[in-house]
């Protein structure tokens, strides 16, 4: 893709900005985030729930997830999940929330006083875990029962974070998200929200999807061994590239292949309606290309540009 492409930048130096403001540059940067709603107990049996997005998983054995509840960038106080996991009962329970549960989760951010809960505050119910204190989120389709194993604060200041590693130790996927097969979480099915800067969260829906081929699955050749005039193309983007050289070289169209496809329609008509002017008959095979790979066609749109040769 031509230099050109690239628009001008905004330098930012951490701790040049006043935290409210570099806290807005980077929640909105680093998103979507996925959401810990975390309920915790303290060693009186008083229960709290909230939610986090500072948060993810780390590792699948041992499974093991951390989220972040961060001193309050406005004064610094810290959070009643902090004080729980860390000072009274090192358990919790990290449930995932889907969009039928987004506006409860976000009431119970409200910061209520100690002692509170939460569960109550949001109208959700409270299930009992099989292996740890903390009840579950009965309307959550994801639950994952943990054992907090270590917390690390790598900040005092405004907007420090606390890192709460998790080991789960026992799970809860509600059966209507499933994939067919029972193999894991249908993302078409599970109605998932992330959180973005500001007020704003971002929902997965169906048209939001779309699907990447693992490189991990093949040896891709790369984008630098394209052909230049594929590689230095104006109408080709980042990702179109990043999609042809996701290919092995054994893959790649013999160039009796590519002649053959001279025959398909669209080709043909391509090649007789500019076969007067080459300049032309080859922007208009490299956008015939591009738009048969976008339409996840690898092959093809391979044996198009190289006709644009």
């Amino acid at each position: 893709m031509p230099t050109s492409a690239f628009s001008a930048f905004r330098t930012i130096t951490p701790g040049t900005l006043k935290g409210p403001e570099w806290h807005q540059f980077m929640l909105g940067a680093v998103a979507p985030r996925p959401i810990a709603f975390v309920s915790t107990i303290d060693r009186n049996g008083e229960v709290n729930l909230s939610p986090f997005s500072f948060f993810n998983v780390f590792s699948s054995n041992p499974a093991t997830l951390i989220f972040s509840p961060a001193n309050r960038v406005r004064d610094n106080t810290q959070k009643h999940t902090l004080y729980n996991v860390r000072d009274e009962v090192p358990e919790c329970v990290i449930n995932i929330c889907d969009y039928a549960v987004v506006e409860q989760m976000s009431l119970a951010s409200t910061e209520y006083e100690r002692g509170v809960n939460e569960f109550r505050k949001a109208g959700l119910t409270e299930l009992k875990s099989d292996m740890v204190r903390p009840p579950r989120v009965a309307e959550c389709p994801v639950s994952f029962e943990c054992v907090v194993e270590q917390v690390i604060a790598i900040g005092d200041s405004n907007g420090g974070g606390n890192l709460v590693i998790c080991r789960v130790v026992q799970s809860h996927f509600r059966e209507d998200i499933l994939l067919a097969n029972g193999a894991g979480v249908d993302p078409h099915k599970f109605d998932a929200v992330a959180r973005l800067g500001g007020d704003w969260y971002s929902r997965v829906i169906p048209a939001s999807l779309f699907e990447v081929p693992k490189p991990n699955r093949n040896k891709g050749i790369g984008i630098d061994q394209l052909p230049e005039h594929i590689r230095n193309s104006d109408l080709l983007t980042g990702n179109n590239l990043g999609r042809l050289g996701n290919i092995e070289q054994e893959a790649l169209p013999t160039p009796e292949a590519v002649e053959a496809f001279r025959e398909d329609p669209l080709v043909a008509y391509t090649l007789n309606k500019y076969r007067h002017d080459a300049a032309e008959q080859r922007r208009q095979l490299m956008l015939l290309g591009k738009k048969i790979l976008e339409e996840g066609r690898l092959l093809e749109a391979w044996q198009v540009l190289l006709m644009a040769q």
